[in-house]
């Protein structure tokens, strides 16, 4: 079964709140099997929107990164990460 990626570009809008986010976020994911690949690093953009928090967590399956993402876990910690941030996030399956 392919591996997939969870990608989210994020503008912070509210520090305080996100991080409560942040730190509900981790376990959760990790919970799932997510391990992280890139957290808030260096970047360039180059077309579209630019966010500067990029995350890219590997999941073991497409369906273990949307589970993650529907879990109570992850959707307590999403709570604080509404309103105090813009973001977009995309789970990709990756190609063998």
């Amino acid at each position: 079964m392919p591996t997939a990626l969870w990608i989210a570009h994020v503008e912070v809008t509210d520090p305080e709140a996100y991080g409560k986010y942040a730190a509900g976020a981790g376990p959760a994911i990790a919970a799932h099997g997510g391990v992280f690949l890139a957290r808030a690093t260096r970047y360039v953009q180059l077309e579209g929107n630019d966010r500067a928090r990029n995350v890219v967590a590997r999941f073991p399956s497409l369906e273990a990164a949307v589970d993650c993402y529907h879990s109570a876990e992850y959707q307590a910690a999403l709570a604080h990460a509404k309103g105090a941030s813009v973001r977009d996030l995309v789970v990709v399956e990756e190609s063998a």
